[in-house]
C-alpha cells in the first residue's frame, strides 16, 4: 500500500503549522527523563520537537514509505527509535522497560487518524498502568466527547470508561488549515494525566465496563429498559436493581455521575447465568 492510500484508507492528515506544533510539545511537559511514544509521526512535524526535549523518543508509524523517511532524517539522533508498528495492536505494556530511568514518566504524543482514533484511545486507556500522560490530537467532537460531563448529549460510554481512569480535559483547537491535506472537520488535543487508582470503585472492572456499555446502548430509553434489553435482564430487575441503589428507573444514563455508575454496580453483580444476584 502506497503512502497516499495509507492517508486515504485511515484519514490521516499531516500537522503542517510549526506554531501548533510547538504549543502541542509544550502541553506535553516534556524532560530528559521522560520516555516519549509518537504515535503516526507522518512525516516528522513534532517528532524533532520531541527528540529535542525527551530523554528518549520512540516513534510509532504504520506506513513503511514514511518509516524509511525519518530512519535517515533522525539517524543522528542515538536516542530516538522508529518503529514500523500499528498504533492499534502495538504493546504498550513494554513502555516501561524502555524508560531512560524506572523513575522516568511514560508520555504519549500523538496525532491519531480520525478513522481509527476510538481503537487506539481504547488501547492506551487500558494499557494505563504502562502509561503517565496522553497528549493526543482527535477530531475535536471525539475529545469533546471524552471530556464531556454528566448532562449533555456528548456524555457517553466513552466519556465514563476514560474519566473512570483518566483526568480528561481539552487543551488545544486546532482548525482544519493547521493539517495537510485540510480535515473537513475541527480538531482538538486531548489531555489525559492517568490516576493511581480509578476514580470510582468500580470492583470487577469487566462487569463494570458492560454496565456502562449496556446503559447507553439505547441512550434514549429509560435507564431501566436500556439495562434490560443490553445486559438481558426483565425490566422488572433493572428496575429493582436501579431502585436498590437510589437510582430513578426513569432517568437516562446520560444523567449519572460516575459515582452513580459505582454504586449501581455495587448493587447488581451479574451472576454467571446473566442474572442480578438479589433479584427475581
Amino acid at each position: 500500500m502506497t503512502t497516499a492510500s495509507h492517508r486515504r484508507a485511515l484519514g490521516q492528515h499531516f500537522l503542517r503549522d510549526a506554531g501548533i506544533a510547538r504549543r502541542i510539545v509544550e502541553i506535553a511537559g516534556l524532560t530528559p527523563q521522560d520516555l516519549c511514544v509518537e504515535i503516526g509521526p507522518g512525516e516528522g512535524a513534532l517528532t524533532f520537537l520531541l527528540a529535542e526535549r525527551a530523554g528518549r523518543l520512540l516513534a510509532l508509524e504504520v506506513d513503511e514509505k514514511l518509516v524509511e523517511g525519518l530512519c535517515a532524517r533522525l539517524a543522528s539522533l542515538a536516542h530516538v527509535e522508529v518503529r514500523l508498528a500499528d498504533a492499534r495492536r502495538f504493546d504498550y505494556s513494554t513502555l516501561p522497560a524502555l524508560r531512560p530511568s524506572p523513575e522516568s514518566r511514560v508520555v504519549i504524543v500523538g496525532n491519531l487518524p480520525y478513522s481509527v482514533s476510538k481503537p487506539i484511545l481504547e488501547r492506551l486507556v487500558a494499557a494505563r498502568t504502562a502509561v503517565s500522560e496522553m497528549v493526543l490530537t482527535l477530531q475535536k467532537e471525539v475529545a469533546e466527547r471524552v471530556a464531556a460531563g454528566p448532562g449533555g448529549k456528548r456524555y457517553g460510554a466513552l466519556s465514563v470508561l476514560t474519566q473512570l481512569y483518566c483526568d480528561a480535559r481539552l487543551a488545544l483547537a486546532i482548525p482544519p488549515g493547521a493539517f495537510r491535506p485540510p480535515p473537513k472537520v475541527d480538531s482538538a488535543v486531548l489531555h489525559l494525566r492517568v490516576l493511581a487508582a480509578p476514580r470510582v470503585p468500580v470492583g470487577d472492572e469487566g462487569r463494570f465496563h458492560r454496565l456502562v456499555k449496556a446503559a447507553f446502548g439505547q441512550r434514549r430509553k429509560t435507564l431501566a429498559n436500556a439495562l434490560a434489553g443490553g445486559l438481558g435482564v426483565s425490566a422488572v430487575t433493572a428496575r429493582q436493581w436501579l431502585a436498590a441503589a437510589g437510582i430513578d428507573p426513569g432517568r437516562r444514563a446520560e444523567t449519572l455521575s460516575l459515582e452513580e455508575f459505582s454504586r449501581l454496580n455495587s448493587f447488581g453483580p451479574l451472576n454467571p447465568d446473566g442474572k442480578m444476584r438479589g433479584f427475581e
